[in-house]
């Protein structure tokens, strides 16, 4: 029985989905649907992260071998982001049910669901053609909820994430090709098996494979120069929706280190360090242009779309290095800012609905609850810019040991690009937020708006989550650290596969 449980947080939301599409006409079953379903994961994601520090578990549908059968597999790493969607999702729908943005299109619960279920089969698939169905999942979900309550601004948006999105998906379906006419497997722990003893002459395909999924992987997380869809696709897209966005970049990162560390591991002769040596530059990029758009940004949701990029480039610049303790550091930091970014998003969402707009060069009348959104967006500010006390700081100081432990000669480079991009991201926060809780048109009468309890502790619930992440910093490194060591020796995740699972 306690293999079923490896299958449940994708079975769960699809189940759900289905039920909500059937019932349609009933807003009231949808909101139940979703809360029981968020309930059920958050309790599924508990539970998987105690099984996954026991080991790893498989999961073989219809109990096909590898590499005949698709096979799911809960590790340390797959059940870190199963609670990160699980905990993350929860605290969205609780703002989303507060402030009433599921009542503005009728197919929002049931399209929240496939995201969950894309979100959770990326995550625990062992093959690389269903992390391709996955990511399809995602991104017919994503485009309905990007999309969702309409508008002309919100149709362009989708279109063009929609159309980049599909570009890399054809990218991703010829690597798929290429390594599969050269092993005649896509599991990735038989690729793990299989591509050090491929011939010489498929050493060519095996780098043009590698480079064309790091492409594809790219996308998902926004890295440079591939970025450039994401700040004007979370800035159309509804703000709440945008908060669960926050932890799609983070696909991109999984699938780096799954891979990375996996099928195209440094050690693998014909690749060696190809990926380190790309992601090292973009990361270095990436810190570099989502400071500056920081710094430029005009409105406050693009704004965050660029502290975005910039978190994701200390991310990969980090997991570059593809050692435990630089694994460990990015899987923290990449914690800490998908629940800073969802913060910001939801406070987006909160001061453009008092104020008429998020434009940082047009003065707005007074905010209803001003003074507590201004100290919250300080608060969470102060966490995506990485700034002691919370988390982000944590992070940055574990990223920079990281480094300077690893890569020596590069050290000084990665230091001054990191201190100077969260100097530039801190002076552009500061300026939006003398933006928008300073610079007031006396001339406009004050914002009237109720106070919404239940949104602002989703809001609360967030920052309590950066709260404890610094507290308890110890013992979550402490674990982080055994995950990374598993990432780096995958020989246990490689075994579990190895034969069927016995029938129940």
């Amino acid at each position: 029985m306690t293999a079923h449980f490896v299958i449940l947080p994708v079975i769960l939301p699809a189940v759900m989905a289905g039920l909500m599409v059937l019932f349609a006409r009933s807003p009231a079953f949808a909101r139940l649907g979703s809360g029981l379903a968020l309930a059920g994961l958050v309790a599924l994601a508990v539970y998987n992260l105690a099984q996954a520090s026991l080991g790893p578990s498989p999961y073989f549908l219809g109990n096909w071998p590898v590499p005949f059968g698709i096979v799911l597999v809960l590790d340390r790493l797959s059940a870190l982001m199963l609670a990160l969607v699980a905990g993350l999702a929860g605290v969205v729908m609780a703002y989303v049910l507060a402030t009433g943005w599921d009542r503005r299109g009728q197919y929002f619960h049931p399209l929240f669901m496939f995201q969950l279920m894309g979100l959770n089969g990326a995550f625990l698939t062992a093959d690389a053609f269903n992390l391709f169905v996955f990511f399809e999942v995602l991104l017919i979900a994503s485009y309905g909820l990007l999309v969702h309550s309409g508008g002309a601004e919100r149709m362009r948006a989708g279109l063009q994430f929609v159309a980049f999105n599909l570009l890399g998906s054809t990218v991703f379906l010829f690597a798929l090709a290429t390594i599969y006419a050269i092993s005649g497997t896509l599991n990735m722990a038989d690729l793990a098996q299989k591509l050090p003893l491929m011939p010489p002459e498929d050493a060519a395909l095996i780098r043009l494979s590698a480079v064309l999924l790091l492409v594809v992987f790219a996308i998902k997380g926004a890295l440079v120069p591939l970025q450039f869809w994401l700040p004007r696709s979370y800035a159309a897209a509804p703000a709440p929706v945008a908060a669960l966005f926050a932890v799609m970049t983070k696909v991109g990162a999984y699938a780096m280190i799954r891979f990375g560390t996996l099928v195209f591991a440094p050690t693998l002769a014909v690749t060696g360090t190809l990926w380190g040596d790309i992601l090292w530059a973009a990361g270095l990029m990436g810190i570099a242009v989502g400071a500056l758009g920081v710094l430029a940004a005009a409105r406050l949701a693009p704004l965050i779309g660029f502290a975005i990029i910039g978190s994701m480039g200390v991310v990969v610049l980090t997991l570059s290095q593809f050692t435990a303790p630089a694994l460990a550091a990015a899987l923290y930091y990449a914690v800490h800012s998908a629940l800073a970014a969802a913060t910001l998003f939801l406070l987006l969402d909160m001061i453009t609905a008092r104020r008429g707009g998020d434009d940082l060069a047009q003065a707005g009348p007074k905010m209803a609850q001003g003074g507590l959104l201004a100290g919250l967006f300080m608060v969470a500010a102060v966490a995506m810019v990485g700034l002691p006390p919370l988390s982000g700081f944590v992070g940055k100081v574990q990223v920079l040991q990281a480094l300077s432990a690893h890569a020596p000669v590069d050290a000084p480079v990665a230091w001054s690009v990191i201190l100077l991009g969260t100097l530039v991201t801190m002076i552009g926060f500061a300026r939006a937020g003398s933006a928008l809780f300073w610079r007031v048109d006396t001339a406009q009468a004050s914002a009237k708006h109720p106070a919404q309890p239940i949104a602002f502790a989703a809001i609360f619930a967030l920052i309590a989550a950066m709260v404890a992440l610094s507290l308890f910093a110890a013992p979550v490194a402490e674990w982080l650290a055994i995950t990374a060591d598993n990432l780096i020796a995958p020989q246990a995740y490689i075994d579990v596969q190895s034969l069927p699972a016995v029938a129940p």
